[in-house]
């Protein structure tokens, strides 16, 4: 007999972005078996306040450094393997990007447009955070 867990575990995340030709790119890495396109994220690092966890996934995942911004964004729920998680989501303004990463080899990564960007990753709050969060001037 398994026990539903009503826990939601918290994480954080980044939208990585820069801006290329005047338009605002965000850049999307694959699930680590491939699976689809995700941003980010990971469990929050004991000692680490949300952004610099979140920093930190940002290198090892996708292998980009900036400057993560203090101010949460937003966040967004998803479910896997039975558990339920809040993803608190910040801006990070990408000032570089590393040829090799820790997940180089597990992951790709992509950079797009916010509307392509919007329509591959799965979260329809992820989704809604794309389309309404980048009215901003970045």
């Amino acid at each position: 007999m398994t026990r539903k867990n009503n826990k939601v575990l918290q994480q954080s995340g980044v939208i990585p972005y820069r801006v290329n030709e005047g338009k605002v790119e965000v850049l999307l890495i694959t699930t680590r078996k491939r699976q689809g396109w995700v941003i980010p994220k990971g469990g929050l690092c004991k000692g680490m306040s949300p952004h610099d966890s979140a920093a930190k996934e940002a290198w090892e995942e996708a292998g980009v450094l900036g400057r993560v911004t203090t101010e949460k964004l937003g966040n967004y729920k998803y479910r896997k393997r039975g558990n339920t998680y809040q993803v608190n989501l910040f801006l990070l303004p990408v000032e570089t990007v590393l040829e090799d990463w820790p997940e180089a080899t597990a992951r790709e990564r992509k950079w797009l447009e916010i509307q392509q960007a919007a329509k591959l990753v799965k979260e329809t709050s992820l989704k809604r955070i794309f389309q309404t969060s980048w009215a901003m001037d970045n």
